[in-house]
């Protein structure tokens, strides 16, 4: 029998558990590229504004590690540079996750050592899942190319600019192959993802970031760094500047040295271990763990460590942002009204702080949904022993949404502390502190409603809570950052929790919509936990 042996039956059968999501991924992620895209045909019309905002990109360190660096001042190239970072990143995870979901998850629920038991090969479940998120990056270069093309970029350089996406999207999808042999655990092997994903960005980051502007001040020149990340490769392609297709060498061999020691791996391996050993716990159990309470925070902690630190990191960096803020959003007539727009405001130092809340609340809603998830990855595994204890559903469910909300909390205030502190050092103004933490806490309630509809669907659709919980936050996103712009109807946009949060700091703070909020959370969370209370166990 051939290693490879029902490959192509595994393919299928893992299109027909993917049919939803990565669909959803696919829309969603080329919702928002031509949202953006569009936008910034807009707001650079004439060559005086591309130039302009060239100039402030090269001029500027921060935004060249957010954004990366403009090849020159074209519409094509600075669509590709306003575009790339955010969305290549989210390619990277729903290919990893992709990648997981149908390797190291199946061994970790036990539906490998089923599969295994028919007429499979040992490489068939690894090569049906790159199979499959190979073709979903492959659909969606298509989607992202002919958007740019029906936007009037060029037809060479969009189709390039979609397959720079899609390569990136391949290039960590051979990445998580070889993270599902190392852990043991899919939240493992996401999490080795997760951190190169981060390390590729730092150092694309740092390519960028330390690079000096070139002679004229218009474009820069990346330095070895960027160089060594998946994630530079994308933008030193350049498809709207002549191209450098060499580059997609790079991810060819990327992949293909991704899944030879994939491969090599799955040989020196057992079904369902890793190559990592697990590390021993105590023979004693902390007296924090006989609680569930205690249990949750157990389970809930290194999430949340991880999540802090990210959006420490990310707070810290925007808040020298804002201190270049009127210099970097002068260049446009048109982006000083479209950040007044979503800002709601005239200033512009605060509707960029009001739109950069809005942004975190979003993303700080990421980590809410993930941590009530684990309610249920929990439900399909040691639930039912916890249960035959003296706890009772209520009371456990309960401990998980404790720790959910007391991490948002936290969350919500190191994004307030740190663009407060840092944009007060950069400016040598800490006057606006006070009003920066309350614009972050103000995004609490939003988070919450977002909480308490995830707990309603794992109390009243179980099996459908993972893909139902992200669309919530998916819909949340599009609606909130690009409904303004798309001029979506009003009753659309109120759909969204975050519409309803006031604009701070440059609006009066309202406590009706806030209070609103939180009886919506309320209400939804109660009847998840009642309808969690009275269902079986779904697996």
């Amino acid at each position: 029998m051939s290693p490879f042996t029902g490959t192509m039956r595994l393919a299928r059968l893992a299109a027909r558990r993917d049919r939803v999501q990565l669909p959803v991924w696919l829309l969603a992620l080329t919702g928002v590229v031509a949202a953006s895209a569009s936008s910034i045909q807009g707001l650079y019309q004439t060559e005086q504004e591309r130039v302009a905002y060239a100039m402030s990109n090269a001029g500027s360190a921060v935004s060249r590690v957010f954004n990366g660096t403009v090849a020159e001042p074209a519409a094509g190239a600075i669509t590709m540079t306003e575009t790339f970072s955010f969305t290549a990143v989210l390619i990277a995870l729903m290919s990893s996750m992709a990648v997981v979901r149908h390797t190291r998850q199946n061994e970790e629920t036990g539906r490998a050592e089923l599969v295994g038991a028919a007429v499979v090969g040992r490489y068939a479940m690894l090569t049906a899942a790159l199979l499959v998120t190979v073709a979903a990056n492959a659909v969606l270069a298509l989607l992202l190319g002919g958007m740019f093309i029906a936007l009037g970029l060029p037809v060479t350089g969009s189709l390039g600019a979609g397959l720079a996406f899609g390569a990136v999207g391949v290039a960590f999808a051979a990445v998580a192959a070889v993270t599902a042999q190392i852990s043991q655990t899919a939240r493992g092997a996401n999490g080795l993802a997760g951190a190169v994903l981060g390390l590729t960005f730092l150092l694309r980051a740092l390519g960028d970031g330390l690079a000096e502007p070139q002679a004229g001040g218009v474009t820069v020149h990346s330095l070895w760094p960027s160089w060594l990340s998946p994630l530079g490769w994308g933008q030193q392609l350049q498809p709207f500047t002549g191209g450098r297709w060499w580059v997609f060498g790079l991810f060819a061999a990327l992949l293909a040295a991704g899944v030879w020691t994939a491969y090599r791996l799955t040989d020196h391996r057992d079904l369902g271990t890793g190559m990592m050993p697990v590390r021993r716990g105590p023979a004693t159990a902390a007296r924090g763990l006989l609680s569930p309470l205690g249990l949750a925070w157990r389970l809930q902690r290194g999430v949340l460590l991880g999540w802090a630190a990210g959006v420490l990191l990310m707070a810290a960096s925007m808040g020298p942002l804002g201190n270049e803020a009127e210099e970097l959003l002068g260049t446009s007539e048109e982006m000083k009204e479209y950040f007044a727009q979503l800002g709601g405001g005239a200033d512009l130092l605060d509707a960029f702080f009001a739109t950069v809340m809005g942004m975190f609340g979003i993303a700080v809603a990421g980590y809410t949904v993930q941590a009530l998830l684990r309610i249920r990855s929990e439900e399909t595994g040691p639930l039912e022993a916890v249960l035959a204890t003296a706890v009772s559903r209520p009371r456990w469910i309960a401990s998980h949404i404790v720790c959910a909300v007391l991490g948002t909390v936290v969350l919500l205030a190191l994004t307030g502390v740190g663009i407060a502190v840092s944009y007060g050092l950069a400016a040598g103004d800490m006057s606006r502190s006070a009003g920066l933490i309350g614009a972050a806490m103000a995004q609490l309630p939003a988070t919450l409603a977002v909480a308490g509809a995830v707990v309603a669907v794992l109390g009243l659709l179980p099996r459908r809570a993972t893909a139902l919980s992200w669309s919530v936050l998916v819909a949340c996103l599009l609606i909130s950052q690009l409904g303004p712009i798309l001029e979506l109807p009003q009753a659309v946009m109120n759909v969204s929790p975050f519409t309803h949060v006031p604009f701070l700091p440059v609006a009066d703070p309202s406590a009706t919509p806030l209070v609103a909020l939180l009886a919506v959370a309320a209400a939804l969370t109660a009847g998840g936990v009642a309808a969690f209370r009275r269902r079986d166990l779904a697996f």
